[in-house]
């Protein structure tokens, strides 16, 4: 039997109807002399009977099967190492696919230089509506061999083991083995290999497909997004305590800070958009989970992140769960705090009604450097927050409008604002104005009537977020509009009008991240049943081809 260059090792528990969509793409590559051995984690579904069925059509595939579930990706992997027979190794999650090169691609960079391991470029795909990203790609955006994760510690944040290929004598070399019995046992597995390592290539091509499905079901959701969970919190730090753990021991302490920040920054952040959405137990739940680790972490890690989400980090630290929630609504679109309190001695301003009393609250709550008195106005820091929501005739709704200006930006009196709003081509603008109630503080009342908005003949499907724009001397600011999270969902039919298709209109809260106002169009009737589908045919290119080539044979 000839020995295979790569052994690539699917795991699977209960995912029967997508591994043969896993498999295809690992038969499908360039580099065919490869080992493909699929891992069940003692699936009770239809997983033996299609794995075994994949066996008889290609005799690259070995099927092995768990005794018992372990309930983690981890015992799957380390089983499929112990009988893989090929010098390098690599990792494939069911759900997800490899690129046609993939194997062929990171195979040739260890031909090309002895390394210990080679990793590319991830794509990212939405299921839910189909749109391609590419993780890190500032990590992976050119060719380069790395001397030891000191000399680029920003590659923590790409702690994928799918994402590469593994030498086998590194692996064996280090006794290095994926850890069992805990989840997000990638973080733990990737830092070890960074760390281990003498020297790694990166590579800009993709060599892994990844699937996310942000709304799946609770029974098929992936850990990542399990984060309501305080189980999943407490798994998290628990990693992180052993990777610290490892750095030390192995005498990597001095990239602890930069470890710190990628946690902050990535994990951390990742319930920090969740964090509107809870309630108080749960909060303080997370509290008693995270906040004794954030206790441990450098201090020159949390320097490094934007004052907003330092803002929340203290605020859960201290406890003050209302103030998270409001400091967590926004992260990332430039949403500013409702009250600030400047210090009268210094002219400091701080997030809040009052004037920290401890030396930490005041460096981290601390908002100068967000400049809200003096950044350019495009930029400035407002807070559009809608404080009511009620419907009136087809979809049209009146809603009542707050503006936060804690850096006192908007001359006193009425001013002049708009809601803009574009599900076609053509922006809809609604003027209104907002008052004056008390210094930096306005209100003002709109009517929104979605069915105005010009819409493609063909029909839009899709999402789409009202915003808010505010001119002052012939500057503009637009900001996002906050919902009341409390808004329940409704959905009103848009009639057919002059070059307006039918459609429903869904009215409800973005359910995740800040909570923005969001409106769901729906084509229904001719429009979805013959416009769209003609539209996407016509759209093919080589539709498209024939018919620049008849076009051309007319004239």
């Amino acid at each position: 039997m000839t020995t295979p260059d790569v052994t690539v090792t699917v795991i699977v528990y209960n995912d029967a109807a997508r591994l043969p969509r896993a498999v295809a793409s690992l038969r499908a590559q360039t580099h065919a002399n490869i080992e493909i051995i699929i891992s069940d984690d003692h699936s009770t579904d239809e997983t033996p009977s299609v794995a075994r069925e994949l066996v008889t059509q290609d005799d690259r595939i070995r099927y092995l099967r768990l005794p018992e579930n372990s309930g983690g990706c981890s015992a799957p992997r380390n089983r499929a190492v112990e009988i893989a027979r090929a010098p390098y190794l690599m990792f494939l999650d069911s759900d997800d696919e490899l690129p046609p090169r993939a194997v062929e691609s990171l195979l040739a960079a260890h031909r090309e230089r002895d390394v210990d391991f080679t990793m590319g470029a991830v794509r990212r795909v939405r299921v839910d509506n189909g749109r391609r990203s590419t993780w890190m790609p500032h990590l992976v955006a050119e060719r380069r061999t790395v001397e030891g994760i000191a000399d680029d510690p920003r590659l923590f944040f790409e702690h994928l083991s799918t994402s590469k290929m593994y030498a086998r004598a590194f692996l064996d070399r280090h006794r290095l083995r994926f850890p069992e019995g805990i989840h997000y046992e990638d973080q733990l597995f990737s830092a070890q290999a960074y760390c281990l390592a003498r020297a790694f290539t990166v590579i800009p091509e993709p060599v892994y497909v990844w699937y996310i499905e942000p709304y799946a079901d609770a029974s098929a959701a992936s850990i990542s997004n399990q984060r309501h969970k305080i189980s999943n919190v407490e798994d998290r730090v628990r990693v992180q305590r052993l990777i610290d753990a490892f750095l030390l021991d192995n005498g990597h302490g001095a990239l602890r800070e930069d470890k710190d920040y990628k946690f902050l920054k990535h994990d951390f952040r990742m319930y920090a958009g969740d964090l509107p959405y809870r309630d108080d137990a749960w909060l303080e739940s997370f509290g008693a989970v995270m906040n004794p680790y954030l206790d441990t972490l450098a201090e020159g890690a949390y320097a490094r992140l934007p004052r907003p989400e330092r803002v929340v980090l203290e605020l859960l630290r201290q406890g003050r769960t209302a103030e998270v929630r409001l400091a967590a609504r926004g992260l990332g679109h430039q949403v500013g705090p409702r009250e600030v309190t400047a210090e009268g001695a210094s002219g400091v301003v701080y997030w809040g009604d009052s004037v920290p009393d401890t030396e930490r609250a005041r460096r981290e709550l601390d908002l100068s450097d967000m400049e809200l008195e003096t950044r350019p106005f495009s930029g400035a820091y407002f807070r559009h927050e809608i404080t009511s929501v009620e419907t009136g005739p087809g979809a049209s709704l009146r809603l009542a409008v707050r503006t936060y200006d804690p850096g006192l930006r908007l001359p006193v009196g009425p001013q002049r604002a708009s809601l803009l709003l574009t599900p076609g081509r053509r922006r809809l603008t609604v003027p209104f104005r907002l008052s004056p109630v008390r210094p930096g503080v306005f209100e003002g009342r709109v009517t929104l009537d979605p069915g105005a908005a010009a819409i493609p003949l063909h029909g839009f499907s899709g999402t789409r977020h009202p915003v808010l724009r505010l001119t002052q001397q012939g500057l503009a600011h637009t900001g996002i509009l906050l919902a009341p999270l409390s808004l329940p969902t409704s959905t009103a039919r848009l009639p057919y009008r002059s070059g307006t298709a039918p459609h429903t209109l869904t009215l409800e809260p973005e359910p995740r991240n800040p909570g923005r106002l969001q409106l769901r169009w729906t084509p229904v009737g001719i429009t979805s049943r013959v416009l769209r589908p003609a539209l996407r045919t016509l759209a093919r290119p080589r539709v498209r081809a024939v018919a620049r080539l008849v076009s051309s044979a007319l004239k």
